[in-house]
């Protein structure tokens, strides 16, 4: 396994003070969230967007795109991570806002429309980050961003109007269309695989395979890092005023979703094990099954109950949680290789 960089090292340390500095701004800064708003289009910020594109496209360009159909000879393990995926992702997720947020409805909704969101952004830093096999992640990401397109409104539906009122829970109605999430996959997922595929076909023919590797990727590598922070300090600083004031709202949130990101985790590693994975591909499925979309559920969570509901601010304090406790599940990984491979 390759050495971490110094960036790498000490990534943790970069992240906790993108967030404080996001959430410094958006609290003491009281016109920072206009500014923001100037990069507005719809639900859509462009800073935002222009951040998780660019911190994808180096993981799409170091994909091999040739060896794909390889990543995917093993059906039992793409079988088991669409399962994990679609049913038993979800369902823990929905299992623990019950549990914990179920005097909190509005926070209760976010963090199920949290938990139908299946990565297909981040995962890829993650699973480059745990040295997984690069083209089986890319290969679950586009698959599970076939099935968010066709699935995820009737999956909100199901888990956020339909099942909570039979359990004696207050149900919402929502309205999700495919075209909503159609476009989000298109934003978040299809540039970058466009832009890395493109990328890294151009430099291949024009200086071949050992020079694109060797000088091109490493010039390249640390954008990812750069625009994870950059994303950070902006998606945390639209809501700091109301994490600085309501800290306690924060830590309910937070409590479930620690749980829900490693509980998938080791759930998916320990079954991607007996499954016979060798490491590289069982972190392709842990981190792809562990990881979120936040922005399709924030992005929702605004369209369906505005910008200052509190589905949006569990929204919101998904990534929050969710970028700490990968980085230290990254850091379990490495461990978890010595320990069982």
């Amino acid at each position: 396994m390759k050495k971490l960089s110094f960036l790498d090292q000490y990534l943790t340390v970069w992240i906790f003070l993108a967030m404080a500095l996001g959430i410094g701004l958006g609290y003491f800064l009281p016109h920072w969230v206009d500014f923001l708003a100037l990069f507005q289009v719809g639900d859509l910020n462009l800073l935002i967007a222009i951040g998780l594109i660019a911190m994808m496209f180096p993981p799409l360009a170091k994909v091999s795109y040739e060896s794909l159909p390889k990543a995917f000879s093993n059906i039992r393990l793409i079988t088991f991570s669409l399962v994990v995926n679609w049913l038993i992702a979800p369902v823990l997720m929905f299992a623990l806002a019950l549990l914990f947020l179920a005097d909190y409805p509005e926070y209760m909704a976010g963090l199920i429309l949290i938990g139908l969101a299946r990565c297909i952004a981040m995962v890829l830093v993650w699973n480059d980050l745990a040295a997984g096999n690069k083209e089986l992640a890319a290969g679950l990401v586009a698959l599970n961003s076939l099935f968010q397109v066709f699935t995820y409104s009737f999956l909100a539906w199901l888990f956020i109007t339909f099942l909570p009122p039979l359990l004696g829970y207050e149900g919402m109605a929502v309205s999700i269309s495919i075209k909503e999430v159609a476009k989000n996959v298109v934003i978040y997922l299809g540039l970058p695989f466009l832009g890395g595929y493109l990328f890294r076909k151009f430099w291949i023919q024009a200086k071949g395979s050992e020079y694109y590797y060797k000088q091109v990727i490493p010039k390249i590598s640390p954008i990812t890092l750069v625009a994870l922070l950059f994303t950070i300090v902006l998606m945390f600083s639209y809501k700091g005023q109301m994490i600085v004031e309501i800290p306690f709202d924060v830590l309910r949130i937070a409590l479930p979703l620690a749980i829900y990101f490693v509980l998938t985790f080791f759930i998916s590693f320990f079954v991607a094990k007996r499954l016979g994975a060798p490491y590289a591909e069982n972190m392709a499925v842990s981190f792809t099954a562990t990881g979120n979309n936040f922005e399709l559920a924030i992005a929702v969570a605004i369209g369906l109950f505005g910008i200052s509901s509190g589905q949006a601010f569990a929204g919101v304090v998904g990534p929050l949680i969710e970028v700490p406790v990968l980085i230290g599940l990254v850091a379990i990984a490495r461990w978890l290789k010595k320990r069982y491979y």
